[in-house]
């Protein structure tokens, strides 16, 4: 299951969005610094309308979502890297997730203490990358030291693990995100990067959290996140902490009405999750029938095999034939399979074939 961390100073709204996130009171939320004391973790439905639509055509008895598990984690202070404040063991649970959401205080609120006395969102930014790319830093030192003496040996892949981890320790002096995609164009090296762990290495979106009247334009602590998360190739959403954790209170109809008199269509945890999926180039297929609808998550480019094994490895090992058919050809045929076939929109594909976004699929396979 995909696994992103929210991370933040204290004060910042973390604990509050992850309240809205997971729809529960599960994690304190309290004017004073660390509040959450252990890591929280809630597993959040994608929103997929597609699922929705299906269910009544194929009359299924359930719709299973795909789901995200977010983590949200105590706050970082300066110095975090060297035990300040929680310290390395609250690092250690960023280190196990998929992607990193920054939580950033975007408003001023008198009654909300902000750690370092101000507000500064590009500060607070900085603070955080500073102590994650510190930690990466130490950590490389240590595997450095050690794969070095295994490379003066003479061994060839240490020789180029040595070369990628100093790449990457040279790079984390910027203490900003890394694109290992960008820094590595040898296959080799960029496998071994992306088989570091460090924190600097995962995607990042900045949550720029804002009261309840900024939430539609922004103001100009926002402008200045867009702009450095453009400059890092990440990615920035708006939100407003307060109103996602009211949404959370009201049903799917008195949600989307507050919305539109809040002259928005999205709410902030659903873009959150749209910037997820766009930054790990992820898809979803559906298996669809009377026992339920259901989404598969996949990486961009994975072929019908490797899709299958999603389900089971069973059915990758013993693939045979995918039958598919787009979402919009089976919504045409009002979620007939005998329609889809007589009219020739349901295709089966061998195992070259490059699965789409919203394809529904059956697979054929061999015990």
């Amino acid at each position: 299951m995909l696994r992103t961390g929210i991370v933040g100073l204290p004060n910042v709204g973390k604990s509050t969005l992850f309240n809205a996130l997971t729809s529960a009171k599960n994690a304190q939320s309290a004017n004073y610094p660390f509040c959450t004391i252990e890591p929280n973790v809630g597993v959040v439905g994608v929103p997929d309308d597609r699922l929705e639509k299906l269910a009544p055509l194929v009359n299924a008895a359930k719709v299973v979502p795909t789901a995200i598990e977010f983590v949200d984690i105590a706050g970082l202070v300066k110095g975090a890297s060297k035990g300040e404040g929680l310290g390395n063991q609250f690092l250690a649970n960023i280190r196990e997730t998929d992607a990193i959401i920054q939580v950033v205080r975007c408003f001023d609120d008198p009654n909300t203490i902000h750690v370092s006395g101000k507000v500064n969102p590009i500060d607070d930014i900085e603070t955080i990358n500073t102590e994650l790319a510190l930690a990466d830093m130490a950590s490389l030192e240590k595997r450095i030291a050690k794969t070095s003496k295994v490379a003066n040996s003479g061994d060839k892949n240490a020789k180029v693990e040595v070369k990628v981890l100093q790449t990457l320790y040279d790079k984390l002096s910027d203490a900003t995100f890394i694109n290992v995609e960008e820094l590595f164009e040898d296959e080799d090296e960029l496998k071994i990067a992306k088989q570091s762990q460090l924190m600097c290495i995962k995607p990042v979106i900045y949550a720029a959290n804002v009261s309840e009247t900024d939430v539609v334009s922004g103001n100009d602590y926002t402008k200045l996140v867009n702009k450095y998360a453009q400059k890092h190739g990440a990615e920035m959403v708006i939100i407003s902490a307060k109103i996602e954790e009211e949404l959370a209170e009201l049903s799917q109809e008195e949600a989307k009405e507050y919305l539109a008199e809040l002259g928005i269509e999205n709410s902030g945890i659903e873009k959150m999750i749209q910037a997820v999926y766009h930054l790990l180039n992820l898809r979803t297929y559906i298996t669809a029938g009377e026992i339920e609808v259901k989404a598969w998550t996949i990486t961009a480019g994975t072929k019908a095999p490797q899709a299958a094994g999603v389900i089971h490895t069973d059915f990758e090992k013993g693939f045979i034939r995918a039958e598919v058919i787009s979402y919009e050809d089976f919504l045409a045929c009002n979620g007939s399979y005998a329609a889809a076939k007589d009219k020739g929109v349901m295709r089966l594909e061998g195992k070259e074939y490059v699965v789409q976004d919203g394809d529904i699929m059956h697979f054929r396979f061999a015990n």
